[in-house]
């Protein structure tokens, strides 16, 4: 396998594009129009998705790509199921738990009632089955037909020395044994009827509001590969407390026990769980949305750049009556950015690896559309040279530094540093590498197969802003984070977006570094995907 060149070689030619590649007024336009009440917030399976699709191909089309799905076609279908849980009851030890205060409920069983009759409430710790980090909350205690209640984060999220977890999940940095997904998937795969996550702000990296922004919403693929529970949610912080409280448990005590590795499942004694909720079932088709730009030398390798189209649609309204949850910075703005790369890479010299583009849907929903993409690949993972992913850029105006989700990943961020160097820039790893977001954006489903990539996600860390510095990009942040998922997450003609689009830059020059080379990025040693990627080392020359 051919290695990889000296970095800086590789991005001269990259850096070449007229100095305005990027655009910040034809971002804003792009946010604005996909941002718009005319497009309901985009959600999955609506006639919000029909017009997202239809203008995105378009949008393609004008800047000069082809179809890049199969069959000259310009979308991957993704079948989903949708839920809707309706108003019920719901109690714990015969005392009721009030849906969006106490507790958080969704299915993706596709059903017409929830119904779970006293149930009884198993407390597993961080709900992590560990084998090669020596850590099991289980024990082998059996979780059917039982209600599994299951702490947010890592198991050394909040570990203090001389604790047995300390150090065994990468201290402050989250794994994927901390996100919620595989906690619910843990869970059932132990035969539970339920999961319930209890929620922190500092462990899950969100607010309550956040937790409740889909309104008993949910989505799955049609066919899922694993078993689901039947009921999944949240339980509020105080709730919680007050829950163990009535078991005769305290919670804060329960939560140090959980860190040592001796730590057993706890009866949550006298609080059997029972819940009484209908559930409408939809199903739709969803479609992911492929553009490719063909390679003049070598198009079966491809790099590929990705963002996800879907935001929340519509919900409850909030204070000034509004419904539509627009995801303008989530995922507009990024998918604005692909656009941006698209039309700079089809109007200069033709790349010799192939440009694939991919707008994926139902990633709010759990990545289910770049799942559904990476498990039926239209080009093979072992000749996909990276997977570039826009997935949330700062407002705030320029800054001197990028954020770098999951520093120490692959080779793909030392080409980041010296494009950064090249505006005269720097790399900054995530400041909250506990939220995991390595693990929450599109980019996740390709890793797993092996794929190098690189997240580009503004969330990661207050920004140094040049006007402000970093007490001005913490002010945007802390801003920013009150709109994720809400109503006021909407376009603004107040946005400085030219630190956004230098940020697109960054990632149009990394890519036409890559398509204008021989170069295969590897993973680092010691990176969980090095070992999958190896396999298919062969395919690579």
């Amino acid at each position: 396998m051919i290695r990889l060149l000296p970095l800086a070689a590789l991005l001269l030619g990259a850096a070449s594009a007229p100095p305005q590649a990027i655009s910040p007024e034809r971002l804003s336009a792009d946010v604005k129009t996909l941002a718009s009440d005319a497009f309901g917030g985009r959600a999955p399976g609506t006639p919000g998705e029909a017009k997202t699709v239809d203008w995105l191909i378009a949008a393609f089309r004008d800047a000069g790509l082809q179809p890049g799905g199969r069959g000259d076609s310009w979308t991957q279908d993704v079948p989903l199921v949708r839920t809707q849980l309706g108003s019920g009851t719901v109690s714990a030890g015969g005392a009721p738990l009030a849906i969006g205060r106490d507790v958080y409920l969704s299915t993706v069983r596709p059903v017409t009632r929830t119904t779970i009759a006293a149930a009884p409430m198993v407390f597993v710790g961080y709900g992590v089955s560990a084998p090669e980090r020596g850590w099991d909350d289980f024990k082998g205690v059996d979780l059917k037909g039982k209600v599994a209640v299951i702490l947010v984060n890592d198991p050394d999220f909040e570990a203090k020395p001389g604790d047995d977890a300390a150090g065994k999940f990468g201290d402050r940095r989250m794994t994927y044994y901390g996100r919620w997904t595989y906690k619910f998937e843990e869970a059932a795969r132990r035969g539970a009827i339920a999961a319930l996550i209890v929620h922190d702000t500092a462990g899950a990296g969100y607010g309550w509001a956040t937790v409740t922004a889909p309104a008993g919403e949910n989505y799955d693929v049609a066919k899922p590969a694993a078993s689901r529970v039947l009921l999944q949610g949240w339980l509020e912080g105080a709730a919680a407390t007050r829950l163990f409280t009535a078991a005769g448990l305290d919670l804060a005590q329960q939560r140090r026990a959980a860190r040592r590795a001796d730590f057993r499942p706890v009866m949550l004694k006298g609080q059997a769980f029972a819940a009484d909720l209908p559930v409408t079932v939809t199903r739709a088709v969803s479609r992911n949305v492929l553009a490719r730009l063909p390679g003049s030398g070598h198009a079966d390798e491809v790099v590929m750049l990705g963002a996800h189209w879907d935001a929340y649609g519509e919900g409850a309204p909030d204070a000034q009556g509004r419904r539509i949850r627009p995801g303008a910075n989530d995922d507009a703005l990024g998918v604005a950015g692909l656009l941006e790369i698209a039309r700079s890479a089809a109007t200069g010299p033709r790349p010799e690896r192939s440009l694939v583009f991919g707008v994926w849907t139902g990633e709010e929903r759990g990545l289910l559309g770049s799942e559904t993409y990476a498990a039926d690949p239209v080009y093979p993972a072992a000749k996909t040279v990276a997977n570039l992913t826009l997935d949330i850029l700062q407002t705030g105006g320029p800054a001197r530094d990028v954020m770098l989700v999951g520093d120490g990943k692959n080779a793909l961020e030392d080409m980041l540093r010296d494009a950064a160097t090249a505006q005269g820039r720097v790399v900054t790893p995530e400041a909250l590498p506990e939220r995991g977001l390595f693990y929450r954006a599109d980019h996740f489903s390709l890793a797993r197969r092996g794929v190098p990539t690189l997240l580009l996600m503004a969330i990661s860390g207050a920004p140094d802003l040049v006007t402000g510095g970093r007490a001005a990009g913490q002010a945007w942040l802390d801003g920013y984070m009150r709109c994720y998922h809400q109503t006021c997450d909407a376009w603004d003609a107040g946005w400085d977006l030219r630190g956004a689009a230098a940020d697109v830059d960054l990632v149009r020059m990394v890519t036409m570094g890559l398509a204008t080379s021989r170069a295969w990025p590897d993973w680092k040693p010691g990176s969980e995907f090095a070992a999958v990627r190896a396999k298919t080392a062969g395919e690579r020359r």
